[in-house]
């Protein structure tokens, strides 16, 4: 019946297939433009442009250590990121886009929010989501929406 709660599978299941099809969509733009979607992640990541330890964007983009170091060093090839010692804890290192990295990000994210219009812009169903990652992860500083 649609008015009995949902299960806890229900809602993994419903949130994986979101992801996964989202995922896809993402995926199918980001292939015509020589990117995978893990790699649009970091981009989007270090788009602030405040340079992030390499651990904390593996934690945040849950992306195995090696997994992110391969990542970043084809980002490193393209010349859209760059590394640096931490000026303040020289055993860490940041990542940064590079000024190319930059242009980079805002063409392709624009053509991403272009394939999402009518989902991303429903402000909602996005506070929807984002709360329900604060309530899963309450430790967890609040998750940028949009």
């Amino acid at each position: 019946m649609a008015d009995d709660p949902a299960t806890p599978v229900d809602l993994m299941r419903a949130l994986t297939r979101a992801e996964r099809l989202l995922a896809r969509r993402v995926g199918a733009v980001l292939a015509t433009e020589g990117l995978t979607v893990e790699a649009w992640r970091v981009l989007c990541r270090l788009a602030d442009g405040q340079g992030h330890p390499m651990s904390e964007v593996s934690t945040e983009e849950s992306l195995p250590p090696g997994t992110l170091t391969k990542i970043v060093d084809q980002l490193v090839d393209q010349n859209l990121v760059h590394r640096r010692i931490d000026p303040f804890d020289r055993r860490r290192i940041r990542a940064y886009l590079t000024p190319r990295g930059r242009r980079e990000h805002e063409r392709v994210d624009a053509l991403v929010r272009a394939e999402l219009t009518g989902i991303i812009d429903d402000a909602a169903l996005t506070g929807q989501l984002v709360g329900l990652v604060a309530r899963l992860d309450p430790r967890r500083r609040p998750v940028r929406a949009g």
